[in-house]
């Protein structure tokens, strides 16, 4: 039985569950261990487990789980979490620079404190039939609807996240409706298995998916059912884009002990 010092965060809803790591306490954690903290009635409770580690050259490195214990790629809502918890644990900056499972990120705080995550290019958006299929640090199927409110995403997001095409890799499921001034993103997420209140790379790829048809810099407004979120970017003539930005609120949550076989 071993004591855990942990910290809760949360980016519109999509919550974590944050282990400072930067004297390597917590290296080794095993599958069992992740999935007992996640645990909604068990542990603590969260979407996904991270780590901050030290890294040279970095201002620190984030290592990410889904909340079925095992690791995973990219997550955004966690990568803005990261940031504000490395912000409030002493580490400040004016830009911060990090390693994130997909790579290098930037991030820095606006004025109104949201913390802006400067998220990995994207070449190229695939048709599948009608669909869209990206990678924005990690794999999203988009598809646009007129009422996703009355969606059973659980259901359907399932459905097509264990078809025959991703079964298995797994792929993360957003269902979009276009409003007047921004868009609303209902996301089903692989390693949790559930719909999120949030999915900030799912968030990216619906905005980008729906981007206006013009060329340079674009601000998508995004409603998810834990929050508002925006995504900035340049679309290219090639229809890639660039310099995306990832802006929402990261906020603490709680703090505690907590043991673990």
């Amino acid at each position: 039985m071993r004591t855990i010092q942990f910290y809760k965060y949360h980016g519109t809803g999509n919550d974590f569950v944050i282990l400072d790591n930067r004297k390597n306490e917590y290296d080794g954690l095993t599958t069992a261990q992740v999935k007992f903290l996640c645990d909604r009635h068990f542990g603590i409770g969260g979407d996904g487990l991270m780590l901050l580690n030290l890294l040279e050259g970095y201002d620190f490195e984030m290592k990410y789980y889904n909340s079925d214990g095992a690791e995973s790629s990219m997550c955004g809502n966690g990568g803005r979490c990261l940031v504000q918890f490395a912000y409030d644990m002493g580490i400040r900056k004016t830009a911060y620079s990090f390693l994130a499972p997909d790579g290098p990120h930037e991030a820095v705080f606006d004025q109104q404190n949201w913390v802006q995550l400067k998220m990995k290019d994207v070449k190229h958006v695939k048709n599948h039939n009608g669909d869209a299929v990206l990678d924005t640090g990690s794999p999203h199927f988009v598809r646009i609807l007129p009422d996703v409110e009355e969606l059973d995403v659980y259901e359907e997001g399932r459905h097509i996240r264990y078809s025959k095409d991703y079964k298995e890799q797994g792929i993360n499921v957003n269902f979009v409706e276009s409003l007047n001034d921004c868009i609303y993103v209902r996301t089903y997420e692989r390693g949790v298995e559930d719909e999120t209140l949030s999915c900030g790379t799912g968030v990216t790829a619906s905005a980008l998916v729906c981007a206006h048809n013009e060329l340079g810099f674009n601000r998508v407004e995004v409603q998810t059912r834990g929050g508002k979120l925006a995504v900035e970017f340049e679309k290219l003539e090639d229809k890639s884009f660039t310099d995306i930005w990832l802006c929402g609120p990261a906020r603490f949550v709680f703090s505690g002990e907590i043991k673990v076989q």
